[in-house]
């Protein structure tokens, strides 16, 4: 098996999370196409540390790449709907610590939607049973921002200078959560 067929299969063995609006399932080469405009969109991917992506083969093959096998991915999908509008990411940091990024499409944004996937996925966390969560975001990204405070993160830190990205060099600030501090 190949680190691209491993991580498609990793994927696709996520848990099913359902919530009242929205089905989450292990993200798969497939989502590419549905993905493609917002990742496409220099607007949606002014805070992503790339470019946005000119080429849906480029997206395609980058969904067939997950992370290193430490990266976990869940496409996010209208319960009514078989396209994905999309997805949150989790990467093991360490025992028990792990960090979160999510991405939604223009036409989901501003109607909850990143709010109810970040949350299930974050419950589903806590219920395998890590300690911590955490975001690393830019200081201007004021709608993840808002996102992580309205979920009970808390600012953890400023690290300046941080990321060398497609618009320049950024700072990143850290939101943390702890499985204590979770109210679900």
């Amino acid at each position: 098996m190949t680190s691209k067929d491993q991580a498609v299969s990793e994927n696709q063995a996520l848990p099913v999370i359902v919530t009242e609006r929205l089905t989450l399932r292990g993200r798969t080469p497939d989502d590419a196409e549905a993905l493609f405009p917002a990742m496409s969109d220099p607007g949606i991917m002014t805070w992503w540390s790339r470019a946005p992506f000119a080429d849906p083969r480029e997206l395609r093959e980058d969904f067939g790449l997950e992370k290193t096998g430490s990266w976990r991915t869940w496409a996010i999908l209208e319960t009514r709907s078989r396209h994905a509008i999309g997805f949150v990411s989790v990467g093991s940091k360490r025992q028990g610590v792990s960090e979160i990024g999510y991405l939604l499409s223009r036409e989901a944004q501003g109607r909850g939607i990143g709010r109810e996937a970040v949350a299930a996925v974050i419950g589903q966390l806590f219920a395998e049973g890590q300690r911590r969560v955490f975001a690393d975001t830019d200081p201007d990204n004021r709608g993840s921002i808002a996102l992580l405070e309205s979920l009970g993160f808390r600012l953890e830190g400023h690290l300046r200078g941080e990321w060398h990205t497609h618009i320049g060099i950024r700072d990143s600030l850290i939101f943390g959560l702890l499985a204590s501090e979770w109210h679900g």
